[in-house]
């Protein structure tokens, strides 16, 4: 009797401990509501944002996806995020959305999403994309108007417009605020600063490489 509760228990536990993991393997949490409007203003602290009362149709609304961002900038892109910050009503919902325009030539760099895979829809133009493997096996394609391409979560990728006219893109995620780590910024940028004996090692340069790196990618003064 004791070998057929050992036997039992040895196949049923792996199956527990499965059920147990999977909501740890999903971009977000799964709702345990109808709605949960964020409070934005709230001061308390939670993995997501408090929920708040006097809802109402505007908290899931957002029209700054229509007309395209401004890409005078060094990249030459701009990335306007539809995420719960701009839309209150997507807490807790798992689902985001962005949109991003490119300049001739423009660059949306290296980046990661920390907590979320991505899919973009071209509106306009063509762009060569593609991300890379934790076995640097760069996964790359060009894409045109009306193609869909797909970033797994966590890793690196990037998007370039090589055409000589304007592009754009509609992104979606599976997560309320999928994050962001562009990887020049975050190395050369942070606060306090990576220090330059780490930034030399890591990239194979000197210390004067490392500084003009990091006064070109500075925030402007305004």
């Amino acid at each position: 009797m004791a070998n057929s509760s050992s036997s039992l228990l040895l196949i049923i536990f792996p199956f527990i401990f499965s059920l147990l993991i999977v909501p740890s393997l999903a971009a977000d949490p799964d709702m345990l509501q109808d709605i949960c409007v964020a409070d934005l203003k709230s001061t308390v602290k939670v993995n997501g944002f408090v929920c708040k009362d006097n809802v109402t149709e505007d908290d899931f609304f957002f029209k700054g996806l229509a007309a395209p961002g401004a890409t005078n900038n060094t990249e030459g892109s701009v990335v306007t995020a539809a995420n719960v910050e701009k839309i209150p009503g997507l807490n807790t919902l798992g689902v985001s959305l962005s949109r991003i325009d490119y300049a001739p030539g423009g660059l949306n760099p290296p980046h990661t999403h920390p907590r979320a895979t991505e899919m973009v829809f071209v509106l306009d133009g063509t762009l060569d994309v593609g991300f890379i493997t934790t076995a640097n096996k760069l996964i790359a394609k060009t894409i045109t108007k009306g193609e869909i391409f797909v970033f797994p979560r966590g890793l690196v990728h990037f998007q370039k417009n090589n055409g000589d006219v304007p592009a754009a893109v509609i992104s979606a995620f599976n997560s309320q605020l999928p994050g962001t780590q562009s990887i020049a910024i975050t190395l050369f940028t942070s606060t306090p600063p990576v220090p330059d004996n780490v930034l030399t090692k890591a990239f194979q340069v000197g210390t004067k490489e490392v500084e003009k790196i990091k006064s070109r990618l500075a925030p402007k003064e305004s």
